[in-house]
């Protein structure tokens, strides 16, 4: 799909060609954008966090007005915060899925994005290892808060 190919360049100058005004982006991970300023909002903001950051599309399936594209990102988040977390310098591999919603002109109405918010805070430092030492302390701290709040809750 010929936008992933301009958002893989970090061009948001021809986003009336994407996102219908009222468009509605829901980044499953971190929110809803709704009308395509915030959306593009959101675009310049994650640019400006990971300068270098590339998307490879790997498959495309559409049908009637509805597109599945299935992605993988890379980049280094090592420029300005994202969702206000500031920059660690670790370098993120995710892959994820659009479901887009289409008009009759072929501007996007709708879009779910789907992809591993938590794999992303792992991999940024932001929490420990899957499976780590520090990652099983804090299950058992969260399930030991679970069962606390159960016992005073009874």
């Amino acid at each position: 799909m010929w936008a992933f190919a301009l958002l893989d360049r970090h061009d948001l100058s021809r986003a009336a060609e994407i996102w219908k005004p009222d468009a509605v982006d829901y980044f499953l991970a971190v929110g809803t954008y709704r009308g395509r300023d915030a959306i593009v909002g959101y675009f310049k903001e994650m640019f400006a966090a990971i300068p270098d950051l590339r998307i490879e599309v790997e498959d495309v399936v559409v049908e009637d007005r509805r597109v599945v594209v299935r992605w993988t990102t890379r980049g280094t988040f090592d420029g300005a915060p994202f969702q206000g977390i500031n920059a660690t310098g670790r370098r993120i591999e995710l892959r994820g899925i659009d479901f887009i919603m289409m008009d009759e002109h072929g501007l996007v109405v709708e879009n779910t994005i789907y992809y591993d918010g938590a794999g992303f805070a792992r991999q940024i430092g932001m929490l420990p290892a899957q499976g780590s030492k520090g990652d099983r302390a804090i299950t058992v701290a969260f399930n030991t808060l679970t069962r606390l709040r159960q016992r005073l809750g009874r």
